[in-house]
């Protein structure tokens, strides 16, 4: 009987898993089906406007601690090839180093050069990113406020292209899509871009052809200040403010748009603690956001696909939870199943099989549409899909851990991800300030997890059961790599 209950946990995790599949499968589906249909086009400003019919626009900037990049996002924001009289920047700066002094010195340069900036200054970090992007919101004089991280460099045209679509009255939020200027940097930071483009082609694209709720990626986006108003403001009882805010605000009615031809470059984590630092935020926020919100999305009147596909959004980093027991519970099946072993094991490949073929569907469609065409997509996919899969696997522990804390209401600090201005394969990270210098008791148990998943290696080979291979090989490799480049990471960044 025993036997039989691990069987049957072990088909419903991969039953759940494969559900989960299928609902990405759709999105890129209606994506595919959109971009196909729908010429890009997007609307303008009219072509000889007076500089005083512009609308106005507030620029926020949420700063802490960015020595440096504050100066490379200050400058790139003084350059929008907007009215002067029309835009207004406010530099939101918790920083408690040297960032501080870089700002002020900038926002005398702006000054000189007859920009309207404010160096805004808090006494205290409540409510963190979220605390101060509230307590800025009084001091907008904009209609309209764009946001941006410190490590995003937006491009001069950025307001012209996302103003014009706030001429329909309804729409509250513009996002647009991000672009990694040192995506090629190494092969971490290119695995990153790799499922980042998923989200921002298939997801938010696919969301946004549906009809569906998109999100407030927390950055490279304009919003509609009346609209963060009716949305209940900016609050702080979630690590993920911004996709709290955003579920929130459509939910009282304002509709959002994806603008995916509007790319805003921004730097991804090059060492993996600053990269598992980041999913750790974006997992438990999102578990946090979904306990917040799901009842919300159930009682609104949204149609019954809009409301699973907003079920299937707010539990997507929760899936980490089900592939962590369904990759673990591999073992003692393994070992203890005969009757898995001998007659079941087919059936569960196949369903494991129809996810992974899913998951390549989903990255080939994201490759076709994120620059690349025909073979070139196929290409890029199969390249790094099995890294991809790896990485993923490697990171179960990690997130599957956030995203019970989330659900368990744990309150945790909001971590920034530090960034070091790197740009294509220049630079580097591991002799500057931010990085992470202390090996935590997570990296060690992604170390024993591997040696686990290495032991069941040997034991099927051994005992002549391959039909593990599957699952087995690339969780051991997954949690080694994972291990070891925190591991190495580390060291590089105590030397340095």
């Amino acid at each position: 009987m025993l036997d039989l209950f691990f069987i049957a946990v072990y088909a419903l995790c991969l039953l759940l898993i494969l559900l989960y599949c299928l609902t990405e499968v759709h999105l890129a589906r209606q994506y595919a089906r959109f971009k196909q249909n729908n010429p890009a086009s997007a609307p303008a400003l009219p072509p000889n406007l007076p500089p005083e019919q512009y609308p106005m626009v507030t620029v926020q900037l949420p700063v802490y601690n960015e020595m440096y990049v504050a100066e490379r996002l200050i400058e790139a924001v003084a350059a929008f090839d907007y009215p002067k009289s029309r835009f207004e920047i406010h530099i939101l700066d918790d920083s408690t180093d040297e960032t501080t002094g870089i700002i002020a010195r900038k926002t005398e340069d702006c000054l000189a050069n007859g920009l309207a900036v404010q160096h805004i200054r808090r006494t205290n970090r409540t409510g963190y990113k979220a605390g101060a992007l509230q307590e800025a919101l009084p001091l907008a004089q904009g209609n309209l406020i764009a946001i941006f991280d410190a490590d995003f460099i937006p491009p001069p045209d950025f307001l012209r292209n996302t103003v014009p679509y706030f001429e329909n009255p309804h729409i509250g939020m513009v996002q647009t899509r991000w672009q990694f200027v040192n995506r090629q940097y190494s092969l971490l930071t290119r695995i990153q871009a790799f499922f980042i483009d998923a989200h921002f082609t298939v997801e938010q694209g696919g969301r946004h052809a549906a009809g569906y709720c998109i999100n407030f990626n927390g950055t490279a986006g304009v919003w509609r200040k009346q609209a963060i108003t009716d949305g209940g403001g900016w609050q702080y009882d979630t690590l993920t403010e911004d996709l709290d805010l955003s579920y929130r605000t459509q939910l009282a009615g304002w509709k959002f748009i994806y603008a995916d031809t509007i790319a805003s470059p921004s730097e991804l984590p090059a060492d993996m603690p600053s990269f598992k630092s980041q999913q750790y935020r974006w997992i438990k926020g999102g578990a946090e956001t979904a306990a917040k919100n799901l009842p919300a999305v159930w009682r609104s009147t949204l149609p019954l696909p809009a409301r699973l596909q907003a079920t299937a959004h707010l539990l997507s980093g929760s899936v980490y939870m089900i592939i962590l027991f369904f990759t673990l519970l591999s073992v003692p099946m393994l070992l203890a199943s005969k009757r898995f072993a001998a007659y079941h094991y087919k059936g569960y490949g196949a369903v494991f099989l129809l996810s992974n073929l899913a998951i390549l569907y989903v990255h080939y469609v994201s490759a076709k549409y994120t620059g690349s065409s025909g073979k070139n997509a196929l290409k890029k996919v199969a390249l790094l899909i099995f890294p991809f899969l790896v990485i993923s696997l490697g990171l179960s522990w990690h997130n599957a851990l956030a995203a019970l804390r989330g659900w368990q209401g744990k309150k945790t600090p909001f971590i920034r991800t530090p960034k070091f201005n790197l740009s294509g394969r220049q630079g580097t990270w591991h002799n500057k300030q931010y990085a992470a210098t202390s090996i935590n008791t997570g990296i060690l148990a992604e170390g024993f997890i591997s040696v686990y998943f290495l032991l069941a290696l040997v034991y099927g080979v051994e005992a002549g059961y391959w039909f593990m291979l599957p699952v087995h090989l690339p969780a051991f490799l997954g949690f080694f790599t994972v291990f070891l480049y925190s591991v190495l990471h580390t060291k590089a960044a105590q030397k340095g």
